[in-house]
């Protein structure tokens, strides 16, 4: 049996639902919620490769030409600060304009003859407020999570800031719960946690059971056959895999695939077994959630994406399509911008002026150089 399609696994499929009881309801509901979540991971895990494909190819190097640009405005500002016919207040703007722009080229390449620039409009040293700023976020994320992250932690990747100071809090958190450990607990509290241990029991039981039916029905050693022992093999590997994963589904799925159980089976699971199972169910739930969560957030961080930003599988390529158009008609404006302030300074005067009045330029530094 070659695996073509997967058995869905509910109860009384085809049957009025409002015949069902609460945990097959309940079992219904995970199972569904469970299957949506799973297609959204494997449509995540479909479409990051061609995003990162087209991202890499296309984007990249326009953005690249793009700052190479800016790059060359920068200095051709510099070059121009001190021509005739400016006013103070143009002058005003050219340092602006010089140390914003330099800022955020530096935020993205290492470039020592720009870096210059810099330090002499901005009247500072990029690379001390570099140095600030990753202290201050050192600072802030030590609040945040309540931890020392130590002198000696490279602030180089913020990610890998980041994960230290998680793995950090957590380890302070256990460190912190370890004397409460100790202390002498109420019968309330013992009881409760008995009963913890006796349903997480119950839990590892029921998924031990389902695995056992399906190690006995596949173990290859006994297949005398190579073709249906290569078969057994891999579909052990699977059952193998969902037991470590503790992932009750797709044992059931097996189990459906193989016809070790049928429908009548799953209609008649007892109330207990529902219960047992809807708390597996529930867990695998909150595990794909998690995931999710986790690949979007990547996604986020690998493209620079802002969390502002609505992030859907529907959108990202569209999104990434008019970026890529954005970008082109940036770098054919600042090339035009370019070649016309090289004919004639009033060109130069006259963009200025369009910056004026821009909203991003509305409260540039007026303080006189």
């Amino acid at each position: 049996m070659t695996r073509t399609h997967l058995k869905t696994v509910s109860i009384a499929a085809g049957h009025d639902p409002s015949h069902l009881s609460k945990g097959q309801k309940i079992f219904n509901t995970r199972i569904k919620q469970i299957e949506n979540l799973r297609a959204r991971r494997a449509a995540w895990e479909a479409a990051i490769p061609p995003y990162q494909q087209k991202y890499a190819s296309e984007l990249l190097p326009l953005i690249e030409a793009l700052m190479d640009l800016q790059v060359k405005l920068v200095h051709w500002l510099d070059g121009a600060r001190n021509e005739k016919g400016l006013t103070k207040t143009e002058r005003r703007m050219i340092k602006s304009v010089i140390t914003e722009l330099a800022g955020e080229l530096l935020a993205e390449r290492d470039d020592a003859a720009l870096k210059a620039v810099y330090n002499k409009y901005s009247r500072s040293n990029y690379d001390s407020e570099e140095t600030a700023s990753l202290e201050d976020a050192k600072s802030l994320l030590a609040t945040m999570f309540g931890v020392e992250l130590g002198d000696d932690l490279d602030m180089s990747s913020p990610e890998d800031v980041l994960r230290h100071a998680e793995a950090q809090f957590e380890a302070d958190q256990q460190a912190r719960e370890a004397p409460q450990a100790k202390r002498k607990k109420s019968p309330k509290q013992l009881a409760r946690e008995a009963q913890l241990q006796a349903e997480e029991a119950q839990i590892s039981q029921s998924i031990r059971e389902v695995y056992r039916q399906l190690a006995s029905a596949l173990h290859p050693d006994r297949e005398p056959d190579p073709q249906e022992r290569d078969r057994k093999t891999a579909l052990m590997q699977r059952a193998n895999q969902a037991y470590d994963k503790k992932n009750l589904l797709q044992l059931l799925e097996l189990q459906l695939e193989l016809e070790h159980i049928d429908q009548a089976a799953i209609n008649n699971l007892s109330e207990d077994r529902l219960m047992r199972y809807n708390k597996i169910l529930k867990e695998q739930l909150r595990e794909l959630e998690q995931e999710i969560l986790h690949v979007e957030g990547g996604f986020r961080m690998r493209f620079d994406i802002s969390p502002l930003v609505d992030l859907s599988l529907s959108t990202i390529m569209r999104n990434l399509a008019s970026d890529i158009v954005g970008v082109r008609h940036a770098i054919r404006d600042l090339e035009k911008d370019l070649l016309a302030f090289d004919e004639d300074i009033k060109n130069f005067k006259a963009w200025l002026k369009d910056l004026w009045h821009r909203p991003r330029m509305a409260g540039f530094d007026d303080t006189p150089f």
